[in-house]
Formats: C-alpha cells, sequence, structure tokens
C-alpha cells in the first residue's frame, strides 16, 4: 500500500476524496486543520468520517486562523446567505479565507515528508463551489511544482529521475451530483460530513448558505435524499 495525506475537514467533498483514496488502496494518513472556524462541528465529523474508513492516523492540527481574520469564517462578518445558484461562483464570496489551501497544503506536504507519503490528497472543485482562487487546476498544478523544487523527496526525486511528490483532486471537474454518486457507490455515509458556513444554535444547518445551497442542489440532481437535517 502506498502512503498518502488525506487534508480531512468532515465536509462532503473530502470525505469523498478520503474514500475515493482508501478504495485505491492507499494507506491514509489525514490532516484535520483546527484554524478556528465558525463551524467547529466539522471537525467532530472529520473524526467520524476518519472511524468510518478505518482510518488510523489523523493528526488534528490547531492553527489559528482568526488571528488573522479576513473571512467570515475567522472573523465577526456575516456569512452570505440566499444567493441564487446561478449567481454562486461568479465572484469570491467574503467565506473565502485568505490563502487557506496553500497553507493547508504546506502543511499536509510537513506531514507527508515525515510520514514518507508521497502523496497528498484533497477536495476542491471547479465546478459547483463558491469560486476560490485556491480551488482551480492552475492552484494545483503550481503547488505540485512547489512541492517539488521545496522538499527533500522532491529534490532527491529530481536527482535520480523518480516521481517526486502528486497532489490528487479527484473531484477537481465534478459537480456536486457526481461527487455524491461516487460516494454512494463506494458505501460512504454522507450522516457523517457537515457542510454549513453558518450553523444555527440547536446545531442545524442554516440552509441558506452557499454551502448548503450547493449541497442541497448536488444532492437533489442525484436524485437522492440529504441526510442532513436544515433549520
Amino acid at each position: 500500500m502506498k502512503k498518502a495525506v488525506i487534508l480531512l475537514s468532515g465536509g462532503l467533498d473530502s470525505s469523498t476524496v478520503a474514500a475515493i483514496a482508501k478504495a485505491n488502496g492507499k494507506e491514509l494518513f489525514a490532516l484535520t486543520i483546527d484554524y478556528n472556524q465558525r463551524h467547529q462541528i466539522e471537525l467532530e465529523a472529520a473524526r467520524k468520517v476518519a472511524h468510518f474508513l478505518e482510518i488510523q492516523h489523523q493528526v488534528v492540527l490547531p492553527v489559528d486562523l482568526r488571528i488573522f481574520g479576513g473571512s467570515s469564517l475567522t472573523d465577526n462578518l456575516a456569512v452570505p446567505k440566499n444567493v441564487p445558484s446561478e449567481q454562486i461562483g461568479r465572484s469570491v464570496p467574503n467565506t473565502y479565507v485568505p490563502a487557506r489551501n496553500t497553507v493547508f497544503l504546506s502543511l499536509a506536504l510537513a506531514y507527508a515528508e515525515t510520514v514518507g507519503a508521497g502523496e497528498i490528497y484533497l477536495g476542491i472543485s471547479a465546478v459547483d463551489s463558491s469560486g476560490y482562487p485556491d480551488s482551480r487546476p492552475e492552484f494545483l498544478k503550481a503547488f505540485e511544482h512547489l512541492a517539488n523544487v521545496a522538499t527533500k523527496l522532491g529534490y532527491e526525486s529530481a536527482r535520480s529521475g523518480q516521481p517526486g511528490f502528486r497532489i490528487h483532486a479527484p473531484l477537481l471537474h465534478w459537480s456536486k451530483a457526481e461527487t455524491i454518486r461516487r460516494g454512494l457507490e463506494l458505501g460512504f455515509d454522507y450522516g457523517l460530513t457537515w457542510t454549513c458556513y453558518d450553523p444555527e444554535p440547536g446545531g442545524l444547518s442554516c440552509g441558506q448558505c452557499e454551502s448548503c445551497t450547493l449541497r442541497r442542489q448536488g444532492f437533489r440532481e442525484a436524485g437522492v435524499s440529504d441526510p442532513l437535517a436544515y433549520e
């Protein structure tokens, strides 16, 4: 089995990617980032997903991005609600956390070198997304190049002519419906995941943020019921 690090947030996308990587025979090392986000419920979801998928190695790493702020997920800003689905992704919303995927992938890269993994999986998509700049193919290609010039593994691989680090984003060109169907084919339980950016005090999903809108639309298009409850 080849070792691989999975950035596991507890959300629908990263959980599906974890299921795909496991089905591909990877020995997974899950990295979950507690960046002091407003939707802390997803941290418990990440633990449940790791247990369900029998991932033996999981690190929950605290990195307090509230010190910087700059996002409605890390600052006292209102999360956008009731944005029409056809307008989602046309501009970068304030739920974008500055350089989040760059920071997270850098930490995953350090973890991968430590455990001897040559692959990193993450659940980003350029389709059915909020239009974040760090969820595009150009970003992934650039970061993979960086990984192979900034690490011992990349340096030694280049000298020996062997493959270096690989960054995998299986959902990059998939819709939410395609993602959900694949997860269900693999027997994954989406009731374990968390998606909402702005949970209600009772712990229910708001049903109105962009993340909830995309998730609900995905389940409708996939023709299956969403197991989560909404306010």
